[in-house]
Formats: structure tokens, C-alpha cells, sequence
């Protein structure tokens, strides 16, 4: 009785995800649906980089922005955030016919993130000319027309912010596995459809945002969301407060970073999951029961149970794997994925415990060499 009561809220669970969230499995929302028109004059934009120690990636990154085929005027600025790798020599010697402005950044000041501080000051020697401000970061590289894409749908829709959920680079056997969970969750937690909607809730993607000056402004500048780790959600609520915002997918933006090992991809995961949470261990607990819930108990009932409970484990199971094949087309992957997505949940269960150890041992927030959980260090 009880694994059929288990069992079945399981499936419930499944039935309201799929056909009551916001469609968020569907991978709808892309730069390449419902494209307006041009606008009749590109406005100023100015594109805003920040970076520490990314000598591998930021040839390509600042390469990929100097080409952006944009009428409008245009400029990249780079804030080098005490790089020791040659990171702002390698981003000098890029060609392209968009200016580059290279900045040094000043010591990280107390109660901010590195890389907030490091947006600060790009923001403020951008000045008040441009329009809108291109946040992306340096392992991000965009096809030519990606700035088009992105003006031409924020002056059509009057919006503070579009963003794009970069393609997230799926080569190795650990990005086979991980990566298009790693997207898939995240519509889950924020569906994307939702956020485009007017009441829905504010989110973004950091790799690719296009910020509407004044908007940010309004809101009290960057400097309202300093000590946010997971800055571009939080950035996404705040300027939803000042008007409509735009979040898809796109194959236009690219990640260059690479997550050869199942290592790497756990440390990028851990960085933030428990900021997520609040950093509350009941709402910890309560996650790790959820995951059991949604994602484990649908195999365990399908392979181990009797009767109907395994009927309603093995309808669960069948649910889960159905809503993960619009992600794993997206990617190119195999639509056999589907069927380990447990196991991936369960990877992802374990890379959010260790956020929360690495946070309780003073190391939360870990990127190029500062911990910066609570955002004071």
C-alpha cells in the first residue's frame, strides 16, 4: 500500500510537470521563433566582458564580438580582473572592425562577487551613450549576427532584458551525459515560457544578456544585486520589476569552456547550488527528498515493484523520459538519454550536497582561487 501511495504521487508529480509548467520541457522558446522586424535605426550598444585567467577561451570570446556584423555603434569592453595568465594581451592582439577598451580592475571591493565587481566597471566606462549593455562572459563565443538578434528583438518588444541560454559545449562523454540535464533542470526550475509571460518569474542566462541601460539603472545599478552568486536569475527578477524581459535558447552563442571530466562539470554545479537553496539546510533536506521522490522512486517501483505501483513507476519513468527528448534533440544526443535521467538526477543531487559541505567549510561560491558564498570575500 504504501509503495502504490509513493508510487502514485510520483506520477501525479510527472502529470503536473508535464502538462501543467509552463510547457517548460518543450524547448520552445528560441531566438529563432517569432523573429520581428528590423528596427529603423540600430541603437548604441556597448558590450561588457569581465575575465580572470581565461587565457584558453578569451582569444575567441572578444574575437567572436570585434566581428559582430552590427550597423549601430558599437564597442567591447574588457575588464581584466587581476589575470596572471596573459588574459588581456591575448584579447589586445584580436582583430576586428569594433573597437576593444582593456581594463584593469581594481581590487575586489568588500560585499561584492569578483565578477559583479568586474561588470561595475565596465558599466561605468561605458558611460550613459548606449542603449543597451551586452553582459557576456569570456567563454562565450556568438556568431555573427547575434547582436542583431538581440536589439531587434528588445526594440520590437520594448524589453529591459533579452537573453539567450548559450549552447553549452557537448563533445565528451561527461557532457554527453550531464550537460542537456543541466539546461533541462534549469527550464524546470524557470520556465522559460513563463518568464516571457507578464506575470511569470524573472530569470536570465549569463552567458548572453542584452541590458536596457536605463532599466538597470532604475533598478539601482548593478551594485543592487552585489553579492548575488547566482547573478544573472537575480539580475533577470530585478529588471522584470521595470518591464518585460526575453529568455530562450539559441545555437547562435556558444560556450567554449570545456567540461572534459565529470569533475569539472561537479564543481561548476556545486558553485551554486546551495546559493540557490538560500543556503537552508530544512530546504536542503526537503530537495534531497523531492529528487528521491520525482526521479528516484519512478525506476525503483518500475524495476523492483508489483502490481500497480510498478505500473504507476513505470508511467512516471516513461513521463521523464518523454519530457528530456526536446532537450536531447536540441543537443544532437540520443533520445536513449531519457532513460538514465534518474541517474543524472542523482548526480546532480550529489554535486548540490557538496555545494552545500564546500559552503559549511567556508569554500562555497569557489571560482579562480575566491570563495565567494556569502559574498564578502
Amino acid at each position: 500500500m504504501i509503495a502504490l501511495v509513493i508510487g502514485g504521487l510520483s506520477l501525479v508529480i510527472w502529470i503536473g510537470l508535464v502538462f501543467a509548467h509552463g510547457g517548460f520541457w518543450l524547448a520552445r522558446e528560441r531566438d529563432t521563433s517569432q523573429v520581428p522586424p528590423h528596427p529603423s535605426d540600430w541603437p548604441e550598444v556597448v558590450a561588457i566582458v569581465p575575465a580572470r585567467d581565461e587565457a584558453e577561451v578569451i582569444g575567441r570570446a572578444i574575437g567572436s564580438l570585434r566581428a559582430q556584423d552590427y550597423s549601430g555603434r558599437f564597442r567591447v569592453i574588457l575588464v581584466d580582473d587581476s589575470s596572471s595568465d596573459g588574459t588581456a594581451d591575448i584579447a589586445r592582439a584580436t582583430q576586428g572592425p569594433h573597437a576593444l577598451d582593456v581594463l584593469s580592475g581594481r581590487p575586489l571591493a568588500p560585499g561584492w562577487t569578483g565578477k559583479l565587481w568586474a561588470v561595475a566597471q565596465g558599466i561605468d566606462h561605458a558611460g550613459v551613450g548606449p542603449r543597451y549593455l551586452w553582459l557576456t562572459d569570456a567563454d562565450i563565443a556568438h556568431e555573427p549576427d547575434t547582436l542583431r538578434t538581440l536589439v531587434t528583438r528588445g526594440e520590437a518588444g520594448a524589453l529591459t532584458l533579452v537573453s539567450l541560454m548559450a549552447e553549452l559545449r557537448c563533445t565528451s562523454l561527461a557532457e554527453r551525459a550531464l550537460i542537456p540535464a543541466f539546461v533541462f533542470f534549469f527550464q524546470m526550475l524557470y520556465p522559460f515560457g513563463r518568464v516571457n509571460s507578464p506575470n511569470g518569474p524573472g530569470a536570465a542566462a549569463g552567458g548572453c544578456m542584452l541590458v536596457r541601460r536605463d532599466a538597470l539603472a532604475a533598478a539601482g545599478g548593478i551594485a543592487a544585486i552585489r553579492t548575488a552568486l547566482i547573478d544573472d536569475c537575480t539580475l533577470g527578477a530585478l529588471l522584470k520589476k521595470q518591464g518585460p524581459i526575453w529568455l530562450g535558447l539559441t545555437h547562435r552563442s556558444h560556450s567554449i569552456r570545456a567540461y572534459d571530466d565529470a569533475g569539472v562539470i561537479a564543481a561548476m554545479i556545486s558553485r551554486s547550488a546551495y546559493a540557490q537553496l538560500g543556503y537552508s539546510p530544512l530546504l536542503l533536506a526537503g530537495t534531497m527528498i523531492g529528487l528521491a521522490l520525482v526521479y528516484g522512486v519512478p525506476p525503483l517501483l518500475a524495476l523492483a515493484g508489483t502490481g500497480w505501483a510498478q505500473v504507476a513507476g513505470a508511467a512516471a519513468w516513461a513521463l521523464m523520459a518523454m519530457s528530456f527528448q526536446p532537450m536531447l534533440r536540441f543537443y544532437r544526443r540520443s533520445p536513449l538519454w531519457g532513460v538514465v535521467l534518474p541517474l543524472i538526477a542523482a548526480f546532480y543531487a550529489g554535486c548540490t550536497l557538496l555545494s552545500a559541505w564546500q559552503h559549511m567549510r567556508g569554500r562555497g561560491g569557489m571560482w579562480k582561487g575566491r570563495a565567494q558564498a556569502t559574498g564578502t570575500r
